[in-house]
């Protein structure tokens, strides 16, 4: 079994405000850090760190390097990473002093798959292999198809949402991993066992893990339900806390945790994430997690 990741890799530009910027408005920034990141990148360095061995399949820019230095710092395996001679994918956020951000994302690279490069990787994994995907990249729909009919086990998380995921179908996703502004564009509802019911009318055969912030998350097979409540901390940045989520949930599916306690991980390294700064160098390491569990 080997896990792939077919995610977005980009440099995220953080810069420090007192609140979020508004329409007309110019704000002096106490300082700017420059960190690898990427839904994709994220979730993958997530896996790694606790303990899978992850494949990580994307594109990069001519201000690639120290995303793939990433990867291979973090024992991600690079076989499947492409990079072209034009500006990479991108992120400017800006985080307040509540430790709440606002993000502008520029695809780039991430933009730039095609179904032959698609063809070539998938080409490589086999029925029961993982395949960990986002909406931060091109043909997110082909992606899903070709998984599909190779009987991948599919893991989605339709961040950012927009009429890609429209376009996707869903009832070929096996986990599906979204927080309460993605399920009402998923939905159209807000309250969130409303949101709940309804995923599961719409995907009965999909796993569902809807997460809540600080209030918790909530996993739902259409047949059982599990609530994990959030772990108080100290929130310096939420940046990468739902990749940190996703990676350590799936990780702790693979090593062999049931789902209850394979949630409770998840909210844990969570949590950890969220009390640090920056997306990868906020995302614990698996000793940390189950040591302060």
């Amino acid at each position: 079994m080997k896990v792939l990741n077919f995610g977005s890799l980009n440099v995220d530009y953080v810069y420090s405000v007192d609140h979020i910027i508004v329409g007309g408005e110019t704000q002096l920034s106490e300082k700017m850090e420059a960190f690898c990141g990427g839904k994709g990148l994220n979730q993958s360095v997530a896996l790694a760190r606790a303990g899978i061995e992850v494949y990580h399949a994307g594109i990069t820019g001519n201000d690639g390097g120290m995303l793939i230095d990433a990867c291979k710092e973090n024992k991600i395996h690079t076989s499947y990473l492409k990079k072209l001679p034009v500006k990479g994918g991108h992120t400017i956020i800006q985080v307040d002093k509540h430790a709440q951000n606002s993000i502008i994302l520029y695809g780039g690279t991430n933009q730039m798959l095609t179904v032959e490069f698609i063809d070539s990787v998938l080409n490589d994994f086999k029925p029961g292999d993982y395949l960990v995907l986002q909406n931060e990249v091109n043909l997110l729909d082909y992606i899903i198809d070709a998984a599909y009919e190779k009987n991948m086990k599919i893991i989605l998380n339709p961040a950012p949402y927009n009429d890609n995921i429209n376009k996707c179908d869903l009832k070929k996703i096996d986990i599906l991993i979204l927080n309460e502004i993605e399920g009402y564009q998923c939905t159209g509802e807000k309250e969130p066992e409303k949101i709940i019911d309804e995923l599961n009318k719409k995907y009965p055969d999909t796993e569902i893990i809807l997460t809540l912030g600080v209030e918790g998350a909530i996993y739902s097979n259409g047949k059982e339900r599990i609530f994990q409540s959030a772990f108080q901390t100290d929130a310096q940045d939420t940046t990468a806390a739902g990749d940190t989520f996703t990676g350590y949930f799936l990780a702790a599916i693979i090593r062999g945790y049931c789902k209850e306690d394979a949630m409770r991980i998840a909210a844990k390294a969570s949590s950890i994430a969220v009390s640090r700064a920056g997306a990868i160098p906020s995302i614990p390491h698996f000793y940390e997690v189950i040591n302060l569990l």
